[in-house]
């Protein structure tokens, strides 16, 4: 048991928690600093007092001050999750929990702020809501801990019905021991799970759904729950077996000579609407297709945003923080909401049904816009080349379905180099457009993107069906055969062509050619932040190495709040070029581990090995890399991290080395 004394020292020295006794009529019998703090009451001001003064008008008159110490009399602790009164009349959102007093009447009463987590958590909710597909996060077990909105929508239940029951219960029976198999395996390997599958919907149908789901793990590699994403394929299925049927009705109509000309002709007329239909759907398939390819890479981004938000969450609630450092955390916090509002725009934007709509827009201003899009759906090891040789570069076309064909490119760029690699896009303007796969050449003023990657080429075979819907020299279950084609008919229908030049072992280069338009759109500004200037090193420095901005930027500012100097590199060859100039200049090294070029892994094997004496400690919110490859013996602080963790993180480097913390 504790000591008295020791316990009342340990209530006296909490500030960032309210801990207050209360008599068993409620009256308040003592009031620590954190009361002080965060009720702002003086002691003289609360004891004596009925402890309803910090409760709200509204619960006060329902009665809740009595309800809480009658569930904690009776159940031995009552918690709470609701507004709090302040003394000056404001109101914040409080975690509380009362329990009765050991060996005396009473009780003691424990509430912390939790205003910004609940400002996080909604902004979260509101996000997944927007998403087009489900999103669940289930603990290890399978049961269902969170829910969006979607999910609700289509099986018309509510969270009191879905909260605490398997996921796998709503898959179609036939299907369940299949998804069991794989999900299991997922939990014993941590790796990403990936499967399709047929759910129940709300009046007893069945739909497909392509779902992919991710552990979240703790500071230490645990793994807490799995966060995914379904999206609907039941029209890409349908898509598929009605234009197979089709295909071999239009064969037959023209092939049997027995039926009446005017019959064929009206059954063709009836199959070409139906055609069309199904084109549209095949079309918005394609899209829903792109949208998967993109969510890998949205969900990296927004690890680095949520380690912003968390970090300055963690740094603001310290007490007697200086004004200018409360608002750089607040505006850091803002403008990652923006950044994430971006992405989630980028999101619904491919979702949106819509028929082609041509506009005049400048394909390099375009390329600018999306460029970030298309270097987080290419991954960190692909390095993206953007090379504009034309300005303006006009076109009439979609604009949206511009953004698609750019994005199916990518995707198959990057899986044709496994993952690693250059990715060089090249504007041009051409004069004509040369014979293609027996086509003729074609006259005129067009504009030319290139798409170049370093993968393994394509072989002529291939080439030759490379845009048929549904052909694909992928795995099962690692494409559908969509993405080219979509680029094929988005370069037809806009009057223009797609074409290929491929040698085996060289790579391949995909030229997407779309007609010159003399109208020229309205110009629109684009947004370059410049980069931050290093800040100059402390008693104790730390070597930043980080690729993305807004955490570089972030990692700077948090490590030096945490009483290092530091130094920010964003590539792994900048960063072995410091350490080599001045081996003592640094006293640990901080690096991320997937970035273009030298990994952060491959960095920490050459520092160990030339300077033994130099700590590293690895960051990443890439789980599939590190299950890979492994951590070699280093420490790892997974992303999004927190203030306390990266504090702790390095500090126990620094002792594991023999160094002072």
């Amino acid at each position: 048991m504790i000591d008295r004394s020791l316990a009342q020292c340990i209530v006296e020295s909490s500030t960032d928690f309210a801990i207050i006794t209360l008599a068993a009529d409620g009256r308040i019998t003592s009031w620590n600093p954190g009361a002080v703090n965060l009720l702002g009451w003086s002691p003289e001001e609360a004891l004596a007092k009925h402890g309803r003064i910090f409760f709200t008008p509204e619960d006060q008159a329902a009665g809740s001050p009595e309800d809480e110490m009658s569930r904690a009399a009776q159940e031995g602790r009552a918690l709470d999750e609701r507004f709090h009164m302040r003394a000056d009349g404001s109101r914040f959102w409080g975690s509380g929990l009362m329990m009765p007093l050991q060996g005396e009447p009473g009780f003691v009463k424990i509430v912390r702020d939790r205003t910004r987590e609940r400002e996080a958590e909604r902004s979260l909710a509101t996000l997944t809501d927007a998403l087009p597909g489900f999103v669940f996060q289930a603990d290890t077990d399978g049961h269902i801990v969170q829910i969006n909105e979607r999910y609700r929508e289509y099986t018309g239940r509510g969270d009191e019905d879905l909260l605490g029951n398997r996921w796998l219960d709503a898959i179609h029976p036939a299907h369940r021991d299949k998804t069991q198999a794989a999900w299991s395996e997922a939990i014993d390997s941590g790796a990403a799970f990936n499967q399709t599958f047929p759910v129940a919907a709300q009046d007893g149908t069945y739909r497909c759904f392509s779902c992919r789901a991710l552990p979240q793990t703790d500071d230490d590699g645990r793994i807490l729950r799995w966060i995914a994403t379904c999206i609907d394929v039941e029209n890409e299925a349908q898509a598929r077996a009605t234009l197979e049927k089709l295909n071999l009705s239009l064969e037959h109509a023209v092939t049997d000579q027995g039926e009446a000309l005017a019959d064929s002709l009206r059954s063709l007329q009836a199959e070409v609407a139906e055609r069309e239909r199904i084109e549209e759907t095949l079309r918005q398939s394609q899209k829903m297709e792109a949208i998967g390819q993109l969510t890998g890479g949205v969900a990296h981004d927004f690890n680095n945003l949520l380690t912003v938000i968390l970090g300055s969450i963690d740094l603001l609630k310290r007490p007697n923080l200086p004004e200018d450092k409360r608002e750089r955390y607040v505006n850091a916090i803002a403008e990652t909401a923006q950044r994430a509002a971006k992405l989630t725009n980028q999101l619904l934007a491919f979702a949106r049904r819509q028929p082609l709509q041509a506009e005049a827009f400048d394909i390099a201003e375009r390329l600018r816009k999306d460029e970030e899009m298309l270097r987080s759906v290419s991954g960190s090891r692909v390095t993206l080349e953007l090379d504009i040789r034309c300005q303006p570069c006009v076109v009439e076309a979609d604009p949206v379905q511009f953004d698609t064909a750019m994005l199916n490119m990518a995707v198959n760029a990057r899986d044709a180099m496994a993952g690693e690699g250059r990715l060089q896009i090249v504007v041009e303007e051409r004069d004509g457009i040369p014979a293609t796969r027996g086509h003729a050449a074609v006259q005129g003023k067009f504009i030319a993107v290139l798409v170049r990657d370093t993968g393994g080429g394509i072989s002529k075979a291939d080439i030759s069906r490379i845009f048929e819907p549904f052909f694909t020299t992928k795995d099962v279950g690692h494409g559908t055969g969509l993405g080219l084609s979509q680029v094929f008919g988005f370069a037809k229908q806009s009057g223009g062509e797609i074409s290929i030049e491929s040698e085996i072992d060289k790579g391949a280069t995909f030229i997407l050619y779309l007609p010159h338009a003399q109208e020229k759109p309205l110009s629109r500004p684009v947004d370059v932040s410049p980069p931050i200037e290093p800040q100059p090193g402390q008693e104790r420095c730390v070597l930043l190495v980080e690729d993305n901005q807004l955490v570089g930027e972030f990692a700077a500012q948090l490590v030096g709040d945490l009483g290092y100097g530091n130094i920010w590199v964003s590539s792994a060859k900048d960063a072995l070029a410091l350490v080599e100039a001045d081996p003592e200049r640094f006293d640990i090294v901080f690096t991320d581990v997937v970035m273009p070029g030298m990994s952060g892994i491959e960095l920490a094997e050459i520092l160990r090995a030339r300077f033994s004496d130099l700590p590293v400690v690895l960051t990443s919110g890439y789980s599939h890399v590190l299950a890979a490859e492994g951590t070699h013996g280093f420490d790892l602080l997974h992303k999004p991290y927190t203030a306390d963790g990266l504090a702790r993180a390095l500090r126990a480097a620094r002792k594991s080395h023999g160094a002072k913390a």
